[in-house]
């Protein structure tokens, strides 16, 4: 099946799973409901439209994690917080965590290629400003990147699996590419942590309740998604590749 590749990249991301007022977590990596989030803004999609997003959802989701992140933290202080009752109102600090200098291959695979297609534009000409986890988080470079070797299109023909193996390094910076090549002659495999949609009656597989069932404000819904967590070897001629 055909598969979608997209790259986040921002000096700092966000793609909270439990998070609550007074503190706002993130994952180690993007989100099936802040994906989904992205692309319903690429393409106009209102909060209350539940159908559209859960066909949304329906793709089958994998990341590579070209570049892991650190997580940080800020604070943000609120004012004219109430209480239960909606008097005392005061004001609140809260803890919000985000990652920094993370890098993400993102694949989206559907045998509906014609709702691909319209993804990829939409990703090329939003209809809402694109961010990546928080509003402040606008990405770095362009989210649509071309295919594998040879392609020209953000769309490939491989599924998503081979895709994600057969994909070059998108590291861009010079700094981390020279201590890459540092390694001794010949250079060893790099192995990316990549994070998959899996069945999920399989053996080996972690719940996230991160897939959208809802974005409406005060409904949001999500349902529980199985991902199957691994390593891939990417190996020295597609680290030294260089992707536009």
């Amino acid at each position: 099946m055909p598969t979608l590749l997209m790259c986040f990249d921002a000096p700092m991301q966000s793609w909270g799973i439990r998070s609550q007022f007074a503190s706002r977590d993130t994952a180690t990596e993007p989100t099936k409901s802040g994906v989904v989030g992205l692309l319903a803004a690429a393409l106009g999609l209102p909060q209350d439209a539940d159908e559209d997003i859960q066909h949304l959802a329906t793709l089958r989701m994998g990341v590579r994690v070209d570049r892991e992140g650190v997580v940080e933290s800020d604070f943000h202080t609120v004012q004219n917080v109430p209480n239960t009752e909606g008097k005392n109102h005061r004001t609140a600090v809260t803890k919000r965590f985000y990652l920094a200098d993370a890098l993400f291959l993102v694949a989206l695979e559907s045998d509906d290629t014609r709702l691909l297609h319209k993804l990829e534009d939409a990703l090329h000409q939003p209809r809402w400003p694109l961010y990546l986890g928080r509003k402040a988080f606008v990405p770095a470079r362009p989210i649509p990147i071309r295919g594998l070797p040879g392609e020209h299109r953000s769309i490939t023909q491989r599924p998503l699996d081979d895709a994600l193996s057969l994909h070059p390094w998108l590291e861009n910076q010079p700094r981390i590419r020279a201590r890459q090549r540092a390694t001794p002659t010949p250079p060893p495999p790099m192995w990316l942590r990549t994070i998959v949609d899996a069945d999920p009656l399989a053996l080996d597989v972690e719940l996230r309740h991160d897939q959208p069932l809802s974005f409406r404000p005060q409904h949001r819904a999500y349902a529980p998604r199985a991902v199957q967590i691994s390593h891939i070897p990417l190996p020295p001629e597609l680290i030294d590749y260089h992707t536009v």
